[in-house]
């Protein structure tokens, strides 16, 4: 295997190679499960090539709650295999695939009935548990009296709970995650691209044969040729389909999640949170020096590219979180927030919350694959399905999935490095805090990071407005993470729109400064890329003062996408 960074050189050499021969499989979308299938193809043995219209993640892939889990919820509505199967993948992500990106996280679950209601729910964390004994890595349920939960939660009222249960799932940063899959894919052979949109496909006769894909770096069309096609779009799979014309075997639907960002300070615990709502489920996320606070799960039907969060729905958050907590949160603790849409396969239910979580992989005409639905803890059993399916197509003998033992990019070696991280402090000079923060985000490729700032010492400083980053890091996502703008440095490469109270607009010209000579950006596109970027940032916070969703939708969309500034 070769570590292919997604530098910008890569990304040409990947568009070279997909306009110049046919690939066996190509993917069209670059969230967790599109990515997902470009690596499982790749370690099969076949040609691949990976399109993302936006920024890898760039939708729901980096927009969810952050948690690797079983779904303790979707025991209650009797999904076993469900609960089991996330259980079994979550096990794999912590423990072998990617154990440098993902982390225990404990739960409290406050019991707010006496007897039977620690009866019921104790037997469902303990039917959790042990479905999840054939894949370890996380330590037990246990039994809290009332003062042993406000022991580890001091934050809570309380009046809010008789009792609690606390259990543990894992987190992990998703936009890291799906990165570092695509990465990996790539590392494998693949050929991955950002800022390529398919516009539409190509056919002969029934078959599908290729598509046309828009390469918006570059601003020119080119065709690229496939044996099969895997349509992994999610939300936008209904409208990747209507490009064949074909309306497909089943239809996605938005449901919209928004998340609260605030300073560990405002909630006293050591411990996450977990609530029912009058039609969702309260999470209160332990995530670095903040909280998550989430989620809604409305219907969405405006704009997909960049849901949007009203006011109403920051209001009816910190309704429900004030509910819990002893000292209330105000509007002026929430330092960030975003929005995000679930994929779910259309139903009879009116609720989105009551919608299927499973996924559908389907072959509505020859030489295409649809994968939808399901949840970010499943990419990798989505994933696999889905080539399966294209296999199917190719109609030769492929190998079978073997991404259940190939660790992504970072994963090798990344305990023994931690065990190391103090010698690596002192050889390296930075305090032993920051070289836990680079393990935590690079695995075993902290060294990358690390020969950046031996060939320029100043890139071993903080970032100014954003000083929990350190500059090497912005360089880094531009040279090897394939961020082509200021955007997808600061929302996705890292957490800086969403980590500091001003959402990064300090830390913009910064961030422009430190990525543009990589890019080859001029003094004007690195000026047009920070104020493409507080443009957005004043959308955001325009549409989040909307009293709805057409207006908080109408408010966002007054900021346009960057693009980038081409010579003639």
């Amino acid at each position: 295997m070769t570590d292919i960074a997604l530098s910008p050189a890569s990304r040409e050499a990947a568009l070279s190679a997909l306009a110049d021969s046919e690939v066996d499989v190509l993917v069209v979308g670059g969230g967790v499960v599109g990515a997902g299938c470009a690596l499982d193809a790749a370690t099969r043995g076949l040609s691949v090539g990976l399109l993302e219209a936006r920024d890898f993640a760039s939708g729901t892939s980096s927009r969810s709650s952050k948690l690797i889990h079983g779904g303790l919820r979707y025991l209650e509505m009797l999904d076993f295999a469900l609960v089991r199967e996330a259980l079994r993948e979550r096990g794999l992500i912590l423990t072998r695939l990617a154990p440098h990106l993902a982390r225990p996280v404990p739960f409290l679950y406050p019991l707010q009935h006496r007897g039977w209601e620690r009866l019921y729910a104790g037997a469902g964390v303990l039917l959790y548990d042990t479905m999840a004994a054939a894949a370890p890595g996380l330590p037990r349920h246990r039994h809290l009296s009332r003062r042993g939960a406000l022991r580890v939660c001091p934050a809570l009222r309380r009046d809010a709970l008789v009792g609690a249960l606390q259990y543990y799932d894992a987190q992990l940063d998703d936009a890291r995650h799906t990165m570092f899959l695509a990465r990996t894919a790539a590392a494998y052979g693949a050929h991955v691209t950002s800022r390529t949109e398919v516009v539409g496909f190509l056919r002969e006769g029934e078959r599908v044969t290729g598509v046309r894909v828009h390469d918006l770096e570059h601003d020119n069309v080119f065709e690229v040729r496939a044996q099969q096609i895997i349509n992994a779009t999610g939300v936008w799979t209904d409208d990747t389909q209507a490009l064949v014309g074909e309306r497909g075997q089943f239809h996605v639907r938005a449901s919209k999640g928004i998340h609260l960002i605030v300073p560990r300070d405002r909630i006293q615990s050591s411990t996450g949170l977990i609530s029912r709502t009058p039609s969702s489920v309260l999470f209160i996320i332990p995530w670095g020096r903040h909280w998550i606070i989430g989620t809604t799960d409305t219907d969405w039907t405006l704009d997909k590219a960049h849901p949007a969060a009203s006011s109403t729905d920051i209001d009816y958050l910190l309704d429900q979180v004030n509910r819990v907590l002893a000292t209330p949160l105000s509007r002026t603790d929430v330092q960030g927030v975003y929005a995000g849409l679930r994929p779910l396969l259309s139903g009879e239910s009116e609720s989105t919350s009551k919608l299927s979580r499973e996924h559908t992989v389907a072959s509505p005409t020859p030489g295409l694959v649809v994968v939808a639905g399901g949840k970010y803890t499943t990419y990798r059993v989505m994933a696999r399905d889905a080539v399966d399916a294209a296999v199917h197509g190719l109609g030769r003998s492929v190998p079978r999935s073997c991404t259940e033992r190939v660790p992504l990019l970072g994963a090798e070696g990344y305990t023994a490095l931690w065990n190391r991280r103090r010698l690596l402090a002192d050889s390296s000079g930075l305090h032993v805090a920051r070289v836990e923060h680079l393990l935590g985000r690079y695995g075993s490729l902290i060294n990358e990071l690390l020969d950046l700032i031996r060939a320029d010492p100043g890139l071993g400083r903080p970032v100014e407005g954003a000083e929990d980053h350190l500059r090497a890091e912005l360089v880094y996502a531009a040279s090897h993470e394939g961020a082509r703008h200021l955007e997808d440095a600061l929302t996705r490469r890292t957490r800086i729109s969403i980590g500091t109270f001003d959402r990064g607009i300090a830390a913009a010209p910064v961030a422009a400064e430190l990525m543009g000579p990589v890019l080859g950006w001029t003094a004007e596109q690195t000026e047009r890329e920070v104020r493409h970027y507080r443009l957005r940032v004043e959308a955001e916070r325009a549409s989040q003062e909307q009293p709805d969703d057409e207006t908080a939708d109408a408010a966002r969309l007054g900021a346009p996408d960057v693009v980038p500034l081409r010579t003639p």
